[in-house]
């Protein structure tokens, strides 16, 4: 009997009647975790865990497998489900490590795309090796007979009463594990709350921040604000100028000069960070030190300056400057 065209292969091979179910439900739960990452009301649900965790310790291992092992006599039941965690475990690192050294680095939308592209392509492989086997060879996963094991395994024809309430106790039991597990891992206890504020210099890096430079000249920085208060917050950030001294006499710091230069609100959700990037002149160089504020809801009033504002804010950073006269032609 001649060969088939490599064509006809894959069209029998992807037919919607050869498609093996437990790739289709791996590839539908694919999609369910993706609207369970992007999708706003969903992204915010238990569902994002419930979905996506199985994503990375699961799904690319048992397509691995899938795609090197299509028939059923491979590997039994214990080793594929054994070795799909175990290989899940190794791929997603390695993934991450090679998009570490990719413009792309490790994000949520590289690792996303990376991990869909893998897991489409192993499912594609999977398929099609199984489709060259004799049906009676190929894997599959008989779903109808670990319904009907577990059916008459529990309630087996002739059980008396007492065997009968045990049989449901062990299935409520089952349930009520499995529910809990999920919850602990899909609800994970409130840890500590807190908010991260923090300035990078023009490069994005915590470096060669402007500390030196001529008086009415333009500098800039990045300022950074993550969000772990477990709520949606409204912040405050707020720069002003100082001159700064320290007595050593007293061991206390004195404010002499003070100048509010800018402020500006942002609303982040429960970890979210987002970085802003901020452009400030320096026209006198009498100041010495620029300050950033960072309140949450509760933000002073306007005749609460100096160190008592300092000392009102939430979060504080600051850079000590050095201001030359501007240069005059």
């Amino acid at each position: 009997m001649p060969e088939q065209p490599l064509s006809y292969r894959i069209l029998d091979a992807f037919d919607p009647a050869n498609l093996a179910k437990d790739l289709v439900i791996i590839a539908l739960w694919v999609v369910a975790a993706l609207l369970c990452i992007y999708v706003p009301v969903l992204n915010q649900s238990f569902l994002r865990i419930l979905f996506a965790l199985p994503m990375i310790l699961f799904v690319p291992g048992y397509t691995l497998i899938a795609a090197l092992f299509p028939g059923k006599e491979d590997l039994d039941g214990i080793e594929r489900l054994a070795l799909s965690f175990g290989l899940s475990i190794a791929v997603v690192p390695l993934i991450g490590l090679v998009l570490n050294y990719t413009p792309w680095g490790i994000r949520l939308d590289p690792i996303v795309i990376s991990l869909v592209i893998f897991t489409a392509a192993m499912i594609l492989v999977a398929q099609y090796r199984r489709s060259l086997l004799p049906p009676e060879q190929r894997f599959f996963v008989p779903f109808r007979e670990m319904v009907a094991g577990v059916r008459t395994e529990l309630f087996e024809p002739g059980q008396s009463r007492l065997d009968r309430a045990l049989s449901i106790i062990l299935v409520v039991a089952i349930v009520a594990a499995v529910a809990t597990t999920i919850y602990v891992i899909v609800v994970p206890k409130e840890g500590e709350k807190f908010t991260e504020f923090y300035i990078l210099g023009p490069g994005g890096k915590a470096a060669d921040y402007p500390t030196r430079f001529p008086a009415g000249s333009e500098q800039s920085v990045i300022i950074g604000i993550g969000n772990h208060e477990y709520r949606n917050v409204t912040y405050t950030v707020e720069t002003i100028l100082l001159n700064q001294s320290y007595d050593n006499v007293t061991n206390t710091s004195i404010i002499s000069a003070y100048q509010p230069l800018d402020s500006f609100t942002a609303t982040l959700s429960h970890n979210e960070t987002q970085e802003f990037p901020y452009n400030f002149t320096v026209t006198d160089p009498k100041y010495n030190r620029l300050q950033f504020l960072l309140f949450n809801e509760t933000v002073p009033a306007s005749n609460v300056t100096g160190s008592d504002r300092v000392n009102a804010s939430y979060r504080d950073l600051h850079l000590w400057i050095t201001v030359r006269p501007a240069i005059r032609a």
